[in-house]
């Protein structure tokens, strides 16, 4: 075999080695995807094994959008990618920005930015928004409110599998588990401000058209 032919030689099995290569990544990520539950993976505030240094472009919001995923798994994947963007900022109250939050202001936030739902500004004017829904019932999306002592309710947003989504007055914008002796104990009462599959609907569209 003369020069040119060992080089062209050389140059297809290279070619062949590197699409073999991008071909096979893809479907091993589709393969990880599928086998592990959402919850599963590492969140802050959440046990697993999910890239912490991953980009919020590269967050559930995509996933969130495709037609694929039943309106709950949409919803809370949503959810989760805001998760990503509040997690760590501290509670102020009366603060609706990422230098201090509070409760109320964060749901709001989140709502706008997630679902372009109009929510009230405080927890009491949103404690009276959709229907009410049986704990037992709760879906993601729902609103979860919390009487705690002192002066002020407290609001977060359920994600599902008996967690939520809230600005904690001591640690910040985190995720709880409803079970938690502290939340199980002041729990009150849920709402219903939309059934999963319009918010769903909302994901998917980006909220464009949406009041």
């Amino acid at each position: 075999m003369d020069v040119t032919s060992s080089c062209r030689a050389l140059g297809i099995a290279v070619s062949l080695a590197l699409l073999a290569g991008c071909a096979s990544a893809p479907r091993d990520a589709a393969s990880r995807d599928a086998e592990e539950p959402y919850f599963a993976r590492h969140l802050p505030g959440l046990p697993g094994g999910w890239d912490p240094m991953m980009s919020p472009v590269d967050n559930p919001i995509g996933q969130a959008r495709s037609l694929a995923n039943p309106p709950p798994a949409l919803v809370q994947q949503a959810l989760l990618a805001q998760h990503e963007r509040w997690e760590g900022t501290p509670y102020r109250l009366g603060g609706t920005s990422f230098q201090g939050v509070d409760c109320s202001a964060l749901v709001q936030h989140v709502f706008a930015e997630t679902f372009r739902v109009s929510l009230p500004r405080t927890t009491g004017e949103q404690v009276h928004q959709g229907a009410s829904v049986e704990r037992s019932e709760l879906a993601p999306g729902d609103l979860v409110f919390f009487r705690p002592p002192g002066r002020y309710d407290h609001v977060g947003i359920y994600l599902g599998e008996g967690r939520f989504l809230h600005a904690s007055t001591s640690q910040g914008v985190m995720i709880s588990e409803l079970d938690n002796s502290y939340w199980q104990r002041y729990y009150w009462q849920a709402r219903r401000t939309l059934e999963p599959t319009q918010l769903a609907q909302r994901v998917r569209s980006g909220g464009v058209g949406d009041a």
